[in-house]
């Protein structure tokens, strides 16, 4: 007898597929087709792929793109080195029946909760260097030869921005480590115990290799995340990512192109097309990590 088709599945998945349709799929065709065209007297004009050409030849758009991408795979390098690996290192630490744990985990997953509005008007306050508290403390530390104005330098201000976003997002990392780490069987610990394992031992030997597909979601999160970084950088540096560019990354080059700024006129189309370029940098960054995730499992089986 012929079993009877599941209409509850349909039921359940309707709803969120409808709204992941009209919120998230509806929008994302509708600027790629929108990067895919171009205005003129006569009206809107298909013009295929001549706005991507021009993103990657015309001066006015190859230069800023070019070096939004550089700032932003130095923003996602930093976030790499030092944001994953510390709260790797923090749930390590706060998964080995420290006193007081779930307070110290409070505590440092509260900035991520904090509007970013917030925290980066807060740090330009602190880092300002004519009422900010930062060249105070490093006065009464004696470093006050090494204060820099580091927003308002070229050189410092892209990694200074990268730093904040460090510390107000690694709870997150921090926290999806801790879940991973909370599943590993207390076994595997008794007999590495029996063993006489050490703790640098066991991280290395039974941790670290039971969270790995832990490390790669925070991996591609980081990526991803990364890559459609803008609001830390507006709410400190402005649409302009001064000075003088230096922190500009692909999030606030497309808010200029697509809405324009100062006597910068918005271009809609350009703007569709420089993030239709940010889509396809992500999409090749993931397929890059699939692809290598892939092979690892190869190795493993054979």
């Amino acid at each position: 007898m012929r079993k009877p088709f599941p209409t509850h599945i349909v039921v359940f998945l309707l709803p969120a597929t409808l709204v992941y349709t009209v919120f998230m799929i509806f929008p994302l065709l509708s600027s790629l087709w929108l990067s895919l065209n171009t205005k003129t007297e006569a009206g809107e004009m298909f013009v295929g792929l001549a706005n991507y050409v021009r993103l990657l030849t015309a001066p006015e758009f190859s230069q800023p793109f070019w070096n939004a991408l550089k700032n932003n795979v130095v923003f996602f390098v930093i976030h790499m080195l030092l944001q994953n690996p510390i709260g790797l290192l923090i749930a390590v630490l706060l998964t080995r029946g420290l006193m007081g744990s779930s307070i110290y985990r409070a505590i440092i997953f509260m900035p991520t909760i904090l509007s970013v509005v917030i925290v980066g008007f807060a740090w330009k306050l602190i880092l300002n260097p004519a009422w900010g508290i930062a060249p105070t403390i490093m006065k009464n530390l004696g470093l006050e030869q090494y204060y820099q104005p580091w927003l308002g330098l070229e050189s410092t201000s892209l990694t200074t921005l990268a730093f904040i976003s460090v510390w107000q997002n690694i709870g997150i990392p921090m926290m999806l480590f801790i879940a991973a780490l909370s599943r590993i069987p207390e076994e595997l610990y008794e007999a590495a115990r029996v063993d006489g394992a050490s703790r640098w031992t066991v991280f290395w030997k039974i941790q670290l290799p039971l969270i790995l597909p832990t490390v790669g979601i925070v991996g591609i999160l980081t990526f991803v995340g990364n890559f459609n970084a803008f609001d830390l950088i507006y709410a400190t540096q402005g649409a302009l990512a001064g000075p003088n560019f230096s922190s500009d990354i692909l999030g606030t080059f497309f808010y200029r192109t697509f809405f324009g700024n100062q006597l910068q006129p918005g271009d809609p189309y350009m703007g569709a097309t420089v993030a239709g370029a940010m889509l396809v940098v992500i999409l090749i960054g993931i397929v890059l990590y699939l692809w290598g995730w892939q092979r690892r499992i190869q190795n493993l089986q054979f």
